[in-house]
């Protein structure tokens, strides 16, 4: 969980999901969405996935890896995860490095070099191995890896606190040359800059039994269509509104509303114009998501259909990757969605509730698409 998300934010996962799954055989007794939910908001789904496919490794092999190399050979666990359960859990004399341990190393001994180049990575995981206190790994490998991330910190190391500063090349060569500065090291490096996406993306919310007048929605009979993301990729496994990406030569109204129609129209297998009432269809907003390499630009609209033919046989039809389900309003509430997609949902919740607010002030403007709400 600490990895890519800060400590303040993971104590309250870690609290639940260890009053949920506190072994490891009940943990590979979850499914996937279960554990899912219990991660959404962390981001990174990947390692909820890798937690739970570990899990069900080891109970399959009957018993708990205690050396990094066997901890490595499970799903999901890297060299730094498998140094540190085994340094810290299991007292075994291997090096742990991370972003901090390579702060303290590089200051340490003035490495100049691109921290991310194989090269130097490798030089790091073998100075740090040099390092390792025989005796005690897991409180050395911990204290190196609190100490980058307090006194050690990107811009403003404490030297003049620090314990082994007297043994810091960094610092020496700051005080020969004022040129040179302990924050020199380890090397900036350029992050590339994130890939612009763009997509529309359809709330379609069936409202049964409401008359067509009513797009407030607020039974919780009303359904919304969640589609299940493939199992390989961004996001894997997740459940989503139904989403296209679109060019962004293309992201006007008219283009984004035919790419969903042909969309919908091959997910679900029929026209919705042809075999469903479109009671209300209009843009709510637009919502941009940030991943640590896309920067996707989500434009929102609102769609309330009634079916002809029931829901009954909207879910039928499954693609080899894809899934459907129908999740009512209080289902919506709990479950576990990625922060963009709840961002979304909010977004359409608050858009439903300021126009039926206007409505009931009387002041809905006369339009051939958007009718009164229901009072």
């Amino acid at each position: 969980m600490l990895q890519q998300t800060r400590v303040p934010v993971v104590v309250g996962y870690y609290e639940r999901w260890m009053a949920r799954w506190p072994t490891v055989r009940s943990l590979a007794a979850a499914t996937q969405e279960e554990v899912n939910e219990m991660w959404a908001g962390l981001g990174y789904y990947r390692r909820a996935r890798f937690l739970l496919e570990g899990a069900k490794q080891i109970i399959e092999k009957g018993v708990f890896p205690r050396t990094a190399s066997a901890l490595r050979e499970v799903r999901g666990i890297g060299d730094y995860t498998a140094g540190a359960i085994a340094s810290i859990a299991f007292n075994e004399v291997v090096p742990v490095v991370d972003g901090n341990v390579v702060r303290v190393i590089s200051r340490l001994y003035a490495i100049a070099d691109n921290p991310k180049e194989s090269s130097t990575v490798k030089r790091f995981w073998e100075l740090a191995g040099q390092m390792v206190d025989p005796l005690r790994p897991g409180d050395f490998n911990q204290a190196m890896m609190e100490l980058g991330a307090t006194l050690c910190s990107k811009t403003k190391p404490g030297c003049s606190e620090c314990a082994v500063s007297s043994h810091c090349q960094a610092l020496a060569l700051s005080h020969e040359n004022a040129s040179v500065q302990v924050t020199d090291f380890p090397r900036v490096v350029p992050k590339a800059k994130p890939r612009r996406d763009f997509a529309a993306v359809c709330v379609v919310q069936i409202a049964q039994g409401l008359e067509e007048e009513a797009p407030d929605a607020k039974d919780n009979s009303n359904l919304f269509l969640l589609i299940k993301r493939p199992e390989e990729g961004l996001l894997a496994g997740l459940w989503e509104f139904p989403l296209i990406l679109v060019d962004e030569g293309k992201t006007d109204f008219q283009n984004r509303r035919k790419a969903m129609d042909k969309y919908l129209s091959k997910l679900l297998s029929f026209d919705v114009g042809q075999r469903s009432d479109v009671i209300f269809r209009e843009d709510v907003g637009e919502h941009v998501h940030i991943f640590s390499h896309i920067r996707l630009t989500m434009h929102v609209e609102l769609m309330i259909i009634n079916l002809k033919d029931g829901v009954d046989r909207l879910c039928k039809k499954e693609a080899d990757s894809t899934k459907l389900k129908l999740v009512n309003e209080s289902s919506m509430e709990s479950m576990g969605l990625t922060s963009g997609i709840r961002k979304v949902y909010n977004m359409v919740r608050a858009f439903k509730e300021k126009r039926l607010l206007v409505s009931e002030k009387g002041h809905v403007p006369t339009r051939k698409r958007t009718r009164r709400f229901k009072q």
